[in-house]
C-alpha cells in the first residue's frame, strides 16, 4: 500500500464499534472494570486511551516504525525520548538544531549529569571524533533547523551501531511523507506534529516513534510516568491533519522550490539554503535519503536594516514562530526558534541577525512571490 493510501486506509481508519470514517473522541478519564481479577484493556486515560491509541498506531505506521507515542508537545516528545538516558551517558547532538532542544539539553538535562556534545554533523568526521566510550545516543535533524543543513544519516547510523549507540532524528520538516529514518536503520524518530503532520496551527502536539521493543518500553515507562500524553481532542485533530498530509506537503514544497529558485535571482540576497536547489551542498546525500526537497528554506539578506524593514513589510503570509501550516509562515529564527541560544553560539553556526525562515503554505505561490517583491522593494 503506498503512502497516500495509507494515511487513509490505514489501520484504525474504520472504528471497529460502529464502521465510523472518523475517529471517535474518547472524552473520558477513566474506564469501568466488568472483571476486578482482569481488568480490560484501557484503566486510566494517561496510562492508555483508545483515540490516542489510533493516532500512535498511524503514526507508527506511517514511519514504519512498530511502537509509536503522542505527546502533549514536541518538546514534551523531545524531553521524554531524552529522559530514557542516564546520569554519565554522553549524547551527541547535531549543532544546528531547534532552539528548545538546545534549551532542554543544556539547561535541563545537563543538569541531570547527563552530557552532551554538539558538532556540525553535515561533516560526518565530526561524529566519529566526538564519540566516546560513554556515548549512549546521536541527535539529528536533517535538514537541519534553520539552515537546512543536510547529514547522512546512513553513515550516521553506521557509526553509532559500531559503538552501541542509538540514533534519534528529528523528522519534523520532512513528515514522514517526504523521509522516514527508521527504514535506513535509525532507532527513534521524534515530530513536534504541530507542525507539518497537524498542518493547520491550531494543536500543539508531539510525536515519538520506534521498531525496537526495548526501546519502546523505556519511551512508554517515561510517557506514562510523566504523563505528558496528548489529549483525545487534540489527538483527533492530528488524525484529521494526518489524512491532507500528501496532498498538502505537494503544495507546500512546490511553493518552496519556486520561491527559493526565485530568491536565487534576487540581488537583495545574500543566500539561499533549501536541499531542493543545484546550489545546496548537501542536495545528492539529501535525495538519497529523502523523497522531496521539503517545504522550509531559509534566506539572508544583506544587512539588518533590510531584514528588519522586510519583516515588518511582507504580506499575504504569517509572520510569527512554528512552521508546516496551510499558511506559509516567515519566521525570524535569532528572535524566535532560537533565541534561546546565546548571541555568540548562533553567531558561529551561521543563524545571524539577517536570516529569515520560510515555511511555504498552500496559497498561489505568485501572490507569495509578489508580497516578497513588494517588501523586498519598498
Amino acid at each position: 500500500m503506498k503512502f497516500g493510501t495509507k494515511i487513509l486506509h490505514g489501520e484504525g481508519s474504520i472504528d471497529k464499534n460502529t464502521g465510523a470514517l472518523s475517529t471517535p473522541i474518547y472524552q473520558t478519564s477513566t474506564y469501568h472494570q466488568f472483571d476486578i481479577e482482569n481488568f480490560g484493556k484501557y484503566d486510566y486515560s494517561r496510562s492508555a486511551n483508545p483515540t490516542r491509541e489510533v493516532l500512535e498506531n498511524s503514526i507508527a505506521e506511517l514511519e514504519g516504525g512498530k511502537y509509536g507515542y503522542a505527546f502533549s508537545s514536541g518538546m514534551a516528545a523531545i524531553s521524554s525520548v531524552l529522559s530514557i538516558f542516564s546520569a554519565g551517558d554522553h549524547i551527541i547532538v547535531c549543532g544546528d538544531v531547534y532552539g528548545g532542544t538546545y534549551r532542554a539539553v543544556t539547561q535541563l538535562f545537563s543538569r541531570f549529569n547527563i552530557e552532551f556534545t554538539f558538532v556540525d554533523a553535515s561533516e560526518n568526521l565530526n561524529i566519529k571524533n566526538a564519540i566516546k566510550e560513554n556515548t549512549k545516543a546521536i541527535y539529528l535533524e536533517t535538514p537541519s533547523n534553520p539552515l537546512l543543513k543536510i547529514i547522512d544519516l546512513k553513515a550516521s547510523i553506521k557509526l553509532a551501531k559500531e559503538c552501541g549507540a542509538v540514533v534519534i532524528v528529528d523528522n519534523t520538516f520532512m513528515s514522514p511523507y517526504l523521509q522516514r529514518p527508521l527504514e535506513l536503520g535509525a532507532d527513534i524518530v521524534v515530530h513536534s506534529a504541530t507542525k507539518f503532520i497537524g498542518g493547520h496551527s491550531d494543536v500543539i502536539a508531539g510525536l515519538a516513534v520506534t521498531r525496537d521493543e526495548a526501546i519502546g518500553k523505556r519511551i512508554y515507562q517515561i510517557q506514562n510516568t510523566f504523563g505528558a500524553i496528548l489529549g483525545p481532542q487534540d489527538c483527533w485533530l492530528i488524525l484529521r491533519g494526518l489524512k491532507t498530509l500528501k496532498v498538502r506537503m505537494k503544495e507546500s514544497q512546490k511553493n518552496a522550490e519556486e520561491l527559493a529558485s526565485w530568491l536565487e535571482d534576487r540581488e537583495e540576497v545574500e543566500a539561499v539554503y533549501y536541499p531542493g536547489l543545484d546550489s545546496h551542498k548537501g542536495k545528492d546525500i539529501h535525495f538519497s535519503q529523502a523523497y522531496g526537497g521539503g517545504a522550509v528554506l531559509s534566506f539572508k539578506l544583506k544587512n539588518l536594516e533590510k531584514t528588519t524593514e522586510f519583516l515588518n513589510k511582507v504580506t499575504n503570509v504569517a509572520v510569527a514562530v512554528s512552521l508546516g501550516a496551510v499558511e506559509t509562515i516567515v519566521s525570524y529564527p535569532v528572535k524566535m526558534s532560537h533565541a534561546s541560544i546565546p548571541k555568540e553560539e548562533r553567531e558561529k553556526l551561521g543563524v545571524t541577525d539577517t536570516l529569515i525562515r520560510v515555511s511555504l503554505g498552500i496559497e498561489d505561490i505568485e501572490d507569495i512571490i509578489k508580497s516578497f517583491e513588494d517588501a523586498l522593494v519598498k
